[in-house]
């Protein structure tokens, strides 16, 4: 709640509010704020003494039966009383005309607005105006001033913490970053390690299970030229268990070769996955860049989620391969999440859809609404420098004619509640509870999408329905 002067309280008293306790989301009701009233029909000594009693106050607040009528400033009252028979005409006479004199525009500020939206306003007012108190309006009948200096010392604090957030988040950004560097040169390295002894077991398992049935062939060929029954061939395979062995045996190894073909699919996975920072685009098949990161998350999905893929038919894509590997990593992690929870609270058949198709987009579809740009001809121009500096620049030039890869995952969970849609791309912003959640994937994702491949990255939620991401690349 405010902080409130009344015209008795000494000028001792009357600090500007603590700004240390000023957050990102004060608003102008956490202020000092005064409360002086003065009925307009009273004569304009009222103000004088109003005025003179405490002279840090800016104004004075004009009332009517009770209900608000307007305000005049300390600054405008002198001014008027310093001009030829000023003090004749309005000391003596109802405030009411020295109001008719003195009327200007006034700004009326709900108490919830924000100390900077309200200090933006406050500095757009026109020069002669710059420096008039704003009228803060607590309920429907209650109206206070707030002094502009202190509105702008408020905005200057919140700036500094601003400054400070921005510097802080800016350090976990870079620490986290280097993290994931340094765990993805790690994984590199260990499924570089691991590719040769596991392509060594899938060899070897392969030449083993030829060997088996060249074995199983060379023994019923002696079986079937045998002249009478051997009673010591039948006691081994009695001891042995002929019959279980060479059916188990055979299924034994052929469990090792498919076994250590998923590991060398999953190896291979992690290996391209690592590759993030590469600086080189190459041709890729989406699909199997899609089915590597299921294949990685495929312990988690072991849960009953059920996950569909409508491939389509597309092409080839120029793309930064590990980055795009990261993109499906967190999206389809983010969906994970989504029907945990929800399975949590209840609802049943879960399930994860991802649909690939090539679009002809229409060139108002085309512009992201975070990115400025020019269009000249047929092509976009990113026009800002700050992102001409981070953009690749193979995609500064996109033909809006050309074709576009859409790549949609959707989650039948308890989607994302309205309030926060507007957030979920911004630097950690997170739901999660802390240890298991950054804020950092959907801002990456957004990233690397945007910045690194010119795309885009849409989403559709309705809560307690689902959740649906589409990505759209271009096609070069």
């Amino acid at each position: 709640m405010a902080n409130v002067y009344s015209m008795e309280t000494p000028s001792s008293l009357l600090p500007f509010s603590s700004i240390h306790n000023l957050k990102l989301e004060s608003t102008l009701q956490d202020l000092s704020l005064y409360d002086v009233q003065v009925d307009i029909n009273q004569p304009g000594m009222i103000l004088t003494q109003k005025l003179e009693v405490n002279p840090l106050i800016p104004g004075v607040i004009l009332t009517e039966n009770d209900q608000f009528n307007g305000m005049i400033s300390r600054r405008r009252f002198l001014e008027r009383l310093s001009r030829p028979y000023g003090r004749e005409l309005f000391l003596q006479r109802s405030i009411r005309s020295l109001q008719r004199f003195s009327q200007t525009e006034l700004l009326v500020l709900p108490g919830n607005t924000l100390i900077v939206e309200a200090a933006h306003q406050a500095v757009q007012r026109s020069p002669e105006l710059l420096y008039e108190p704003i009228i803060v309006q607590l309920t429907e009948t209650i109206y206070q001033l707030l002094d502009i200096q202190q509105l702008l010392v408020a905005q200057s604090h919140i700036n500094q913490l601003t400054t400070e957030l921005l510097r802080q988040q800016a350090q976990s950004q870079l620490i986290q970053t280097e993290k994931l560097a340094s765990l993805g040169k790690m994984v590199a390295g260990v499924s570089h390690e691991i590719r040769n002894p596991v392509s060594c077991i899938l060899g070897n398992s392969s030449c083993l299970l030829n060997y088996y049935q060249d074995l199983i062939k060379l023994i019923k060929s002696y079986e079937d030229n045998l002249e009478k029954p051997c009673p010591a061939i039948d006691d081994v395979k009695a001891e042995i268990d002929f019959e279980f062995l060479q059916q188990d045996l055979g299924e034994a190894i052929k469990s090792i070769l498919v076994s250590s073909e998923r590991l060398g699919q999953l190896v291979n996975s992690l290996h391209s996955f690592s590759h993030i920072g590469g600086n080189q685009r190459r041709e890729i098949n989406i699909h199997d860049c899609i089915d590597g990161t299921l294949l990685i998350l495929k312990n988690r999905l072991k849960q009953g989620i059920e996950v569909v893929k409508n491939y389509g038919d597309i092409p080839l894509l120029k793309c930064y391969s590990g980055q795009l590997s990261q993109v499906f990593m967190n999206l389809i992690s983010n969906a994970i999440d989504a029907l945990e929870e929800a399975e949590q609270n209840g609802q049943k058949f879960p399930k994860i859809e991802i649909d690939t198709q090539v679009k002809m987009l229409s060139e108002d579809q085309i512009y992201p609404a975070q990115l400025a740009q020019l269009s000249q001809g047929n092509r976009l121009l990113y026009s800002l420098p700050i992102y001409k500096e981070a953009i690749d620049q193979d995609i500064l030039n996109i033909d809006v004619n050309s074709e576009w890869l859409s790549i949609c995952i959707r989650d039948n969970g308890m989607g994302i509640p309205q309030e926060i849609q507007a957030r979920i791309f911004d630097t950690f912003f997170t739901t999660k509870p802390p240890g298991k959640g950054t804020g950092l994937g959907l801002a990456i994702s957004y990233q690397i999408i945007s910045e690194k491949h010119g795309g885009q990255l849409n989403f559709v939620s309705t809560p307690g329905v689902g959740t649906e991401f589409e990505i759209l690349l271009p096609i070069f």
